[in-house]
Formats: structure tokens, C-alpha cells, sequence
């Protein structure tokens, strides 16, 4: 009577994978059977322990299998996904194997259809090969797969250590943003209070008038400063409030218009961004000029880049040279359009015909 000897499988420890356990355990399986198959082959073909290679493949199949359920399907019941202790894997271990051994050998000579008292004698005369290959074929894929589960454990180290240091940075950016933004607001706000402080007393009715664009200002401002991205409608909505303002101030020596397509008005970017280049107009190039000027805001689309224009008719760049490497506005500007585009956007001073500043945006759509 010819019978086998037989590739023992020892069961993975944990691999951590998002698949449900069931798909874990089949793909498991799938890897289990290539070793069993490998198994069969050096039984035939090598040890000589068999002449029948189907029986063989049969037996180690069997056993195989019989081993993965117990010891993989063990390990997920204790350990789920996890990477299992050493120690209670081991005890979880010792009992399987030779459980899958004697359930194995069964299921194979049902399925066979041999005589169990001619394969046990078989068996027994070859024990010591027996023992020697199955101990053997444990060790060599127990410890396959506990590799590769430390693997795949420190491949999931990595990546949660890069996704820590990633909202890591997130955070410190978006910490380094808001302070930008906070930066815009504070200067404005006391000039403006010192110039109501004054019309109170000359002026009362122009006093309220700028009261009331204030509060329509600070609305709109309080809105934009709590969100990291606002549409252009929202933006020229807080620009046309804090230009009144500077209206109520400068009378009818500053004048402005918006130039907003209506394809263009539900495009975000980031809020507050134009004002510090409005504010920067009226403060460097309308105010020291006695006949005041006139800003332009306009937006538009090129391909997929959007083009934002402040444009003033102020005394222009050379009245600006001393202080337009120190500006806050235009260092605010340049630095949150680094660090929220990189090299996809750009900003650029240039002088406007006959007088005044263009200073032109370009970012992503």
C-alpha cells in the first residue's frame, strides 16, 4: 500500500490588513496551498516517500488546510488583526499542529479512499522521516509568515508615523496661516476708531455713517476669519465694505470699481487675500496724494489659473521703494500664496500707466 509523507502547514501569525477577516484568512489560504503543492512535489520527487503524487497532494492539502483553520482561524478569533503575543501564539501553535496531523491524515484517506491500518503501518515505518519533514515544513512557513507579519506591522509603523508628522506640519501651517491673517485687521482698525474718535465731535452724521460701514466691515471681516477659504464673491463683498469705509474717510478723494465675471464668483481662494494689496494701495499710493486715485479690482480667468488685479492711480512704486521691502501686506500675501500653492502661484509689483501700481495674482482654479 502506498501512502504519503506530507507537508505540515503552521498558520500565519497576524498580518495587518483592512480587509475583512474572512478575505485575510482566504488569501492566506491561497499562499498556504502553493506551499502544500511545493510540499507533494519533494515528497514524490525527492524524499521518494510515495510513488503517487496525486495521494501526496491530497494528504499535504488536507492537513494543510486543517492547520490553517486552526491556527490562523485561532489566531483571528484571540487577535483579530493584531500581531499576536509570542508566547500564546506558541501555546495556540503546539496543540494545532498535531490536531491538523491526525484530522488530516483522516480527511486524506476518506477521501482516498485507502485503508487506514495499511497507512498508519506505512507511517510507522517511516516515522522517523515523517516527524523529521513535517517538523521541518512547520518551521520553514511559520516562519514565512511571521516576517512577513512584521513586515507588513512595521510597513504600518511608517505609515502611521508619516501621517502623525503630516498633520503635524498640516497643523503648524495652518497655525502659520492664521497668525498671517491676523496680521491684516489690527493697524486699519485703530486708524479707523482715531479718525471716528475725531468726527464725533466735527462731524456727527459722517461719524455714524462710518460707524455704520464698520460694522458691515467687521461682519464681513468675522465671517472670512474663521473659515481657510472663501469665494471671490465673499472676497469682493469684504473688499466693497472696507473700501466704503476708506470712502467715508477720504471723501471724494479715493474712488474704486470691481470688475467680478459671474462664471468667476463661486471660485474660492483664500480669504482676505486682496485686502492687504487694497489696503497697501490706499496707504503707500492714494493717501499721500493730494488729488487722492482711483483702485480697480478685477479677476479673470486664464485657462486654468485665475488672475487677481489691484491696480491704483497712487503715486506709484518710487514713492514706495522705502518701505516696499518691509510692507506687511505684500510680505503677507507672498508668503500665504508659498505656502498654500508653492510654485503654482505667483505675485508680482508692477508700475501702472501714468501712475499708481499693479499688483497681479496668479493661482489655481
Amino acid at each position: 500500500m502506498k501512502t504519503t509523507n506530507n507537508s505540515m502547514h503552521a498558520a500565519p501569525p497576524a498580518i495587518p490588513d483592512e480587509c475583512p477577516l474572512p478575505l485575510v484568512l482566504l488569501k492566506h489560504l491561497g499562499i498556504v496551498t502553493i506551499f502544500n503543492v511545493a510540499g507533494a512535489l519533494i515528497s514524490t520527487y525527492v524524499l521518494r516517500a510515495s510513488d503517487s503524487f496525486l495521494e501526496n497532494l491530497v494528504f499535504s492539502l488536507c492537513i494543510g488546510t486543517l492547520a490553517l483553520l486552526f491556527i490562523d482561524g485561532g489566531r483571528m478569533l484571540l487577535w483579530g488583526h493584531g500581531m499576536p503575543p509570542q508566547w500564546p501564539f506558541i501555546a495556540l501553535l503546539v496543540p494545532a499542529i498535531p490536531a491538523a496531523k491526525l484530522l488530516g491524515d483522516a480527511l486524506a484517506i476518506q477521501l482516498l479512499g485507502l485503508d487506514a491500518a495499511n497507512v498508519a503501518a506505512y507511517q510507522s515505518k517511516h516515522a522517523g522521516a515523517t516527524i523529521w519533514f513535517t517538523a521541518l515544513a512547520c518551521v520553514v512557513i511559520t516562519w514565512f509568515f511571521w516576517r512577513r507579519g512584521q513586515f507588513a506591522q512595521l510597513q504600518a509603523t511608517v505609515a502611521a508615523e508619516k501621517a502623525r508628522a503630516a498633520a503635524i506640519e498640516k497643523q503648524a501651517m495652518q497655525a502659520q496661516l492664521q497668525m498671517l491673517q491676523a496680521q491684516i485687521e489690527p493697524h486699519m482698525l485703530f486708524n479707523t476708531l482715531a479718525n471716528l474718535q475725531g468726527l464725533i465731535a466735527v462731524d456727527p452724521p459722517r461719524a455714524q455713517h462710518m460707524l455704520d460701514q464698520l460694522i458691515q466691515y467687521l461682519r464681513a471681516t468675522l465671517s472670512a476669519s474663521r473659515s481657510d477659504k472663501t469665494s471671490l464673491a465673499q472676497e469682493f463683498a469684504l473688499l466693497d465694505a472696507y473700501l466704503g469705509l476708506m470712502k467715508v474717510r477720504m471723501g471724494a478723494r479715493l474712488s474704486y470699481a470691481f470688475h467680478l465675471p459671474e462664471d468667476l464668483c463661486e471660485a474660492t481662494v483664500p480669504p482676505m487675500l486682496l485686502q492687504p494689496l487694497v489696503e497697501n494701495a490706499i496707504k503707500h499710493g492714494i493717501e499721500p496724494k493730494v488729488e487722492g486715485g482711483h483702485i480697480d479690482v478685477k479677476a479673470e480667468r486664464d485657462g486654468d489659473l485665475l488672475s487677481l488685479t489691484v491696480a491704483d492711480t497712487g503715486l506709484g512704486m518710487d514713492a514706495d521703494a522705502a518701505t516696499s521691502g518691509t510692507c506687511v501686506g505684500v510680505t503677507n500675501v507672498r508668503d500665504r500664496l508659498q505656502m498654500l500653492y508653492g510654485d503654482r502661484a505667483a505675485f508680482s509689483l508692477t508700475p501702472n500707466a501714468p501712475s499708481g501700481v499693479i499688483a497681479l495674482l496668479t493661482l489655481p482654479l
